[in-house]
This record gives C-alpha cells, sequence and structure tokens, in this order.
C-alpha cells in the first residue's frame, strides 16, 4: 500500500491507524501547497482532487477521504478493535465520531487555513471551534479515550485536529481534558512513530 500525506495534516491520522493496525505502509510525501511530489510528479496525476491522504492498495485501487481510508485500514486489523465489529454499537460510535470530527472541525478549520479567507470572518469562524470544543472536552471528562478505554481511529482523527489550533490562533490551552487526552494518546507508540516519520518530532 501507498499512503500519500502531508506532514501533520489530516493524513496523519490514516497514517496512526496504519501504524496501530500494524500494517506496512509505503508514504509518499505530496506538497499540498505546490501539489507536487519529491521527484517533481504532479499530484494531481495521481490523485485529481489534489488532497492528501491518497491510499493506492497493492492491487492499484485508491481510496480518498481520511475518515474512510482509516476505517478501511481499521478493519484489516480487527483484533486491533480500532473500530468495533460490524453491526455494534460502537462501531456506530465510532463512526459518529469520526464523522462529528470531519464535519464539525475538520472543515470548520478549512477557512483558517485557506489564503483569502477574509480578516473580519475569522474570529467567527474560530468562536464556532471553540464551541464545538468545548463539548468536545465535556465528552472527555472521565475517559481515556473517545469511546472510554478503548483507542479507535477516531481518536486518531481527533488527536490529529486538535494539533492544528496552534498554527492558526485557536487557543485550545484551556480544555484540560482535550489537553491531557491529547498528550495521552502522543505518548503512544504508534503516534510517536507515526510524528517521528513526518518530521514532526
Amino acid at each position: 500500500m501507498k499512503l500519500y500525506y502531508s506532514p501533520g495534516a489530516c493524513s496523519l491520522s490514516p497514517h496512526i491507524v496504519a501504524l496501530e493496525a500494524g500494517l506496512s505502509c509505503e508514504l509518499v510525501l505530496a506538497s499540498t501547497k505546490t501539489h507536487k511530489l519529491q521527484d517533481g510528479t504532479d499530484f494531481y496525476t495521481i490523485n485529481p482532487l489534489g488532497y492528501v491522504p491518497f491510499l493506492v492498495l497493492d492491487d492499484g485501487q485508491t481510496l480518498r477521504e481520511g475518515p474512510v481510508i482509516a476505517q478501511y485500514l481499521a478493519d484489516q486489523a480487527p483484533e486491533k478493535k480500532l473500530l468495533g465489529p460490524v453491526g455494534s454499537m460502537e462501531r456506530y460510535r465510532a463512526l459518529e465520531w469520526l464523522n462529528f470530527i470531519g464535519t464539525e472541525l475538520h472543515k470548520g478549520f478549512a477557512p483558517l487555513f485557506a489564503p483569502g479567507t477574509p480578516e473580519d470572518y475569522k474570529p467567527l469562524v474560530k468562536e464556532r471551534l471553540l464551541q464545538r470544543f468545548t463539548w468536545v472536552n465535556e465528552q472527555l471528562a472521565g475517559k481515556d479515550y473517545l469511546l472510554g478505554d478503548q483507542f479507535t481511529a477516531a481518536d486518531a482523527y481527533l488527536f490529529t485536529v486538535s494539533n492544528w489550533g496552534k498554527f492558526v490562533g485557536v487557543d485550545l490551552s484551556g480544555f484540560a481534558n482535550l489537553q491531557a487526552y491529547v498528550a495521552r494518546v502522543a505518548s503512544r507508540p504508534a503516534v510517536q512513530a507515526a510524528l517521528r516519520a513526518e518530521g514532526l518530532l
């Protein structure tokens, strides 16, 4: 498998899931700014949408969209319990979180990374994100991970997105449960390995 990524971008989430699942994945760096690979290849010729993550399977089939790639990778190692069994409520809870993080947090950050977003619009974006993170912080009370004691693919995604605040002026330091959670996830060996591989440590 080949996973096209950019350091610290949303592709970090499936990268973590692959390592947690014990899967071997070739990492291919794709710049989100130039849309070029290190050898000069135009990334649009590989993924016409031009964004990461993008997964190429050994048989040549491809998958796009981070939460779906994370689900696929998690399902390759069901014994790791990165998603609950098909039909179980714990699976639906993990999928519920993956969707919430994708639509309410990930997309919420998008205007802050986009060049050309009007400056007077950014405070509204930040306020909405802080409201969402207030709720997330409450949900983490008394839990090691989003679903309790079990680390899942949703945790890889929340960890990734939660780290973006410091780059765009969204101060999450006041959320004690979230901060403890991010530190807990960061200490996992697979997460450390992913951060190291992406040059983030």
